[in-house]
Protein backbone atom coordinates (compact mmCIF):
# COMPACT_ATOMS: atom_id res chain seq x y z
CA UNK A 1 0.00 0.00 0.00
CA UNK A 2 1.83 3.11 -1.02
CA UNK A 3 0.28 5.75 -0.21
CA UNK A 4 -0.84 4.08 3.19
CA UNK A 5 0.11 5.16 6.86
CA UNK A 6 3.18 3.51 7.75
CA UNK A 7 3.79 3.18 11.77
CA UNK A 8 7.43 2.26 11.85
CA UNK A 9 7.88 4.84 9.94
CA UNK A 10 6.24 7.36 11.71
CA UNK A 11 7.84 6.10 15.33
CA UNK A 12 11.28 6.57 13.91
CA UNK A 13 10.28 10.08 12.14
CA UNK A 14 8.67 11.32 15.31
CA UNK A 15 11.26 10.35 17.32
CA UNK A 16 14.10 12.15 15.40
CA UNK A 17 11.38 15.35 15.05
CA UNK A 18 11.43 14.69 18.67
CA UNK A 19 15.37 15.08 19.72
CA UNK A 20 14.24 19.39 18.31
CA UNK A 21 11.53 19.17 19.63
CA UNK A 22 12.11 19.24 23.06
CA UNK A 23 15.13 21.22 22.52
CA UNK A 24 12.74 23.69 21.46
CA UNK A 25 10.75 23.84 23.36
CA UNK A 26 12.97 23.79 26.57
CA UNK A 27 14.63 26.77 25.47
CA UNK A 28 11.29 28.90 24.94
CA UNK A 29 10.34 27.62 28.38
CA UNK A 30 13.47 28.90 30.02
CA UNK A 31 14.75 31.57 27.88
CA UNK A 32 10.83 33.14 27.72
CA UNK A 33 7.87 31.56 29.64
CA UNK A 34 8.92 30.77 32.91
CA UNK A 35 11.14 34.33 33.50
CA UNK A 36 8.01 36.01 32.21
CA UNK A 37 5.70 33.83 34.59
CA UNK A 38 8.01 34.29 37.74
CA UNK A 39 7.44 38.17 37.05
CA UNK A 40 3.27 38.01 36.58
CA UNK A 41 2.83 35.81 39.47
CA UNK A 42 5.74 37.83 42.15
CA UNK A 43 4.31 38.25 45.48
CA UNK A 44 0.74 36.39 44.20
CA UNK A 45 2.28 33.01 44.85
CA UNK A 46 5.35 30.74 45.36
CA UNK A 47 6.72 29.05 42.13
CA UNK A 48 9.32 26.15 43.18
CA UNK A 49 11.96 24.33 41.06
CA UNK A 50 11.70 22.56 38.56
CA UNK A 51 11.71 18.84 39.92
CA UNK A 52 12.48 16.01 37.88
CA UNK A 53 8.18 14.86 38.07
CA UNK A 54 8.32 18.31 35.98
CA UNK A 55 11.05 17.04 33.68
CA UNK A 56 9.35 14.09 33.21
CA UNK A 57 5.92 15.71 32.52
CA UNK A 58 7.65 18.30 29.93
CA UNK A 59 9.39 15.70 28.21
CA UNK A 60 6.51 13.54 27.53
CA UNK A 61 3.97 16.60 26.58
CA UNK A 62 7.04 17.92 23.92
CA UNK A 63 6.78 13.83 22.70
CA UNK A 64 2.64 14.67 22.45
CA UNK A 65 3.36 17.95 20.59
CA UNK A 66 6.21 16.13 18.01
CA UNK A 67 3.44 13.34 17.59
CA UNK A 68 1.11 15.58 16.93
CA UNK A 69 3.22 17.69 14.56
CA UNK A 70 4.40 14.44 12.84
CA UNK A 71 0.97 13.13 11.88
CA UNK A 72 -0.73 15.99 10.73
CA UNK A 73 2.11 16.92 8.69
CA UNK A 74 1.65 13.20 7.55
CA UNK A 75 -1.85 14.14 6.52
CA UNK A 76 -0.61 17.26 4.98
CA UNK A 77 1.07 15.45 2.74
CA UNK A 78 -1.56 13.22 1.26
CA UNK A 79 -3.66 16.37 0.88
CA UNK A 80 -0.74 19.09 -0.81
CA UNK A 81 2.11 16.52 -1.33
CA UNK A 82 5.20 16.77 1.07
CA UNK A 83 5.71 20.24 0.38
CA UNK A 84 6.63 23.84 2.06
CA UNK A 85 2.84 24.14 2.18
CA UNK A 86 2.54 20.89 4.07
CA UNK A 87 5.27 22.30 6.22
CA UNK A 88 3.84 25.66 6.91
CA UNK A 89 0.07 24.25 7.49
CA UNK A 90 0.61 21.38 9.91
CA UNK A 91 2.98 23.71 12.07
CA UNK A 92 0.40 26.41 11.89
CA UNK A 93 -2.57 23.82 12.88
CA UNK A 94 -0.67 22.23 15.41
CA UNK A 95 0.72 25.50 17.01
CA UNK A 96 -2.82 26.81 17.80
CA UNK A 97 -4.43 23.31 18.53
CA UNK A 98 -1.76 22.87 20.91
CA UNK A 99 0.00 26.30 22.09
CA UNK A 100 -2.58 28.72 21.17
CA UNK A 101 -5.07 27.13 22.61
CA UNK A 102 -2.72 26.78 25.91
CA UNK A 103 -2.09 30.09 26.12
CA UNK A 104 -5.27 31.70 25.44
CA UNK A 105 -6.92 29.56 28.18
CA UNK A 106 -3.73 30.67 30.32
CA UNK A 107 -4.56 34.39 29.80
CA UNK A 108 -8.06 34.22 30.05
CA UNK A 109 -8.36 32.70 33.44
CA UNK A 110 -6.20 35.69 34.73
CA UNK A 111 -2.30 32.93 34.95
CA UNK A 112 -0.99 35.11 32.70
CA UNK A 113 -1.05 37.74 30.31
CA UNK A 114 -1.60 38.34 26.54
CA UNK A 115 1.92 39.40 25.40
CA UNK A 116 3.53 36.08 27.10
CA UNK A 117 0.96 34.07 24.80
CA UNK A 118 1.59 36.02 22.05
CA UNK A 119 5.71 35.81 22.24
CA UNK A 120 5.04 32.11 23.32
CA UNK A 121 2.56 31.13 20.59
CA UNK A 122 5.08 32.53 18.02
CA UNK A 123 8.28 30.94 19.33
CA UNK A 124 6.70 27.59 19.26
CA UNK A 125 5.23 27.92 15.94
CA UNK A 126 9.01 28.67 15.00
CA UNK A 127 10.32 25.62 16.55
CA UNK A 128 7.20 23.79 14.66
CA UNK A 129 8.10 24.99 11.32
CA UNK A 130 11.21 23.77 12.00
CA UNK A 131 10.59 20.36 13.69
CA UNK A 132 7.82 19.92 10.31
CA UNK A 133 11.04 21.15 7.93
CA UNK A 134 12.53 17.97 9.35
CA UNK A 135 9.89 15.55 9.50
CA UNK A 136 9.48 16.54 5.81
CA UNK A 137 13.32 15.62 4.98
CA UNK A 138 13.07 12.37 6.70
CA UNK A 139 9.96 11.21 4.89
CA UNK A 140 11.48 12.54 1.44
CA UNK A 141 14.74 9.93 2.18
CA UNK A 142 12.09 7.21 2.18
CA UNK A 143 13.84 5.16 5.43
CA UNK A 144 12.50 2.79 7.15
CA UNK A 145 9.58 1.96 4.77
CA UNK A 146 8.84 -1.70 5.48
CA UNK A 147 8.71 -3.40 1.65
Amino acid sequence: MKNGFNLKQFIIITLITSVWVNISEVLRAILLVFPRMVSFFEGKMVIGQMALKNIVIWTLWDTLLTIILVFIFWLCTKAFGNNTKAVFISATVTTWATIGVFWIATVNTGLGEWSTGVMAIFFAWIGLLIGAFIASKLYKTGRWVSK
